[in-house]
This record gives structure tokens, C-alpha cells and sequence, in this order.
């Protein structure tokens, strides 16, 4: 008889004003994905697609720098499973605007 083992991980989605951390129990071999959708964190936060939304691990972003995408990275005991909030603006463009008002604020 095979025993599959259980492994304790969290899964993490935050707001400006609330966040909310849930800590669940998954079979070992679930992945960061899987974790997200048993967690049910979509019943406190309705306005998340765990289809497009982009995940991590600890502030690595999966899909990245070689991490497997969250529909493939397995989990290790005690990882938390981040579900990052999509960008409001291009960081890129808000450097850029603040870059040429300090330059107007020069001349």
C-alpha cells in the first residue's frame, strides 16, 4: 500500500488595505496552481483569475528565471504560494514620467 505524504504550505494574495494567508495541507507532488485553486482564496477575493493571474514563491516569480510555470512547479513543505496582483501602470512609464517632470523641474 502506498501512503502518499502530506506537506504544509501557504497560499498568499494581498490588497493596499487587506491581505489574507491561508495555510493548507496538499499532497505531496501538488502543484503551486493546484495549492491556489484548493485554497479556495477566490471566494474572499472574487476580482482574481487564477488562469491569468501570475504566481511565486517567496518573490520569485514562477515562470521566471528558470521556475517552472505555476501549473508545473511542484511545492516543498513550507512554501508559500504568492498570487500577485496584476500592474495598474508599466513601471517603465512611471520612471519615465518622474524622470522628465525632475528634468522640467531643472530648467
Amino acid at each position: 500500500m502506498t501512503q502518499n505524504k502530506s506537506i504544509a504550505v501557504e497560499v498568499a494574495y494581498a490588497l493596499p488595505q487587506r491581505q489574507k494567508i491561508i495555510a493548507l495541507s496538499v499532497s505531496a507532488g501538488t502543484t503551486a496552481y493546484e495549492a491556489a485553486e484548493k485554497s479556495a482564496i477566490t471566494q474572499f477575493f472574487p476580482e482574481i483569475n487564477l488562469e491569468s493571474a501570475k504566481f511565486g514563491i517567496f518573490g520569485q516569480a514562477l515562470g521566471t528565471k528558470g521556475l517552472k510555470p505555476a501549473k508545473q512547479h511542484v511545492l516543498q513543505e513550507g512554501d508559500r504560494v504568492e498570487i500577485y496582483r496584476p500592474l495598474i501602470s508599466d513601471p517603465k512609464e512611471v520612471r519615465k514620467r518622474r524622470a522628465e517632470r525632475q528634468l522640467k523641474a531643472r530648467v
